[in-house]
């Protein structure tokens, strides 16, 4: 297996577990914060929805600039909001890392903040830390989400506490 084949075996695998965890949003919660500093559950969910086919633009060109005009960052109000754009989302990305050549992973991408490199790094190594480390991360923050708001948290690598029999 080589490392696209690898990557796109990665990547769905940790997409179904994401998915599990957008099921469960709870309805009437998209604004709720564990904290002040927090992002809200929606504004989370949709974030993390979002981010494979925001980063699909790593196998659509050598760089992305960042910096446009500022959007309003978008919210889930259900868990068939995020689960919507999930679904887009992942679908964009793995049809697109199908397709692209194997041997371009390891050529150099960029992210630009303006005119500023802000991250430059080979393709694999972009995907790696711009797909999956990030999805799993705010993945990890969703699940301590639901724990807080006493939602049964969906395993990730194995049961959680609450499918343990």
């Amino acid at each position: 297996m080589g490392v696209k084949e690898s990557f796109v075996t990665e990547f769905e695998a940790e997409a179904k577990t994401t998915r599990r965890m957008l099921e469960r949003l709870p309805e009437g919660k998209a604004d709720w914060k564990p904290h002040e500093k927090s992002m809200s559950l929606g504004r989370l969910a949709m974030h993390l929805a979002e981010i494979p086919g925001f980063f699909s633009a790593i196998l659509d060109g050598d760089e992305l600039v960042a910096g446009g005009p500022k959007r309003e960052p978008r919210v889930a109000r259900s868990s068939a909001e995020a689960l919507a754009v999930f679904d887009v989302s992942t679908t964009t990305f793995a049809d697109k890392l199908r397709a692209f050549p194997g041997e371009r992973l390891q050529e150099t991408w960029r992210l630009r903040a303006g005119d500023r490199v802000a991250l430059e790094l080979p393709r694999a190594a972009a995907i790696r830390t711009l797909v999956l480390s990030h999805s799993i991360h705010h993945r990890g923050q969703l699940s301590v989400y639901l724990r807080l708001l006493d939602v049964a948290v969906p395993g990730a690598y194995g049961p959680s506490a609450d499918e343990k029999r």
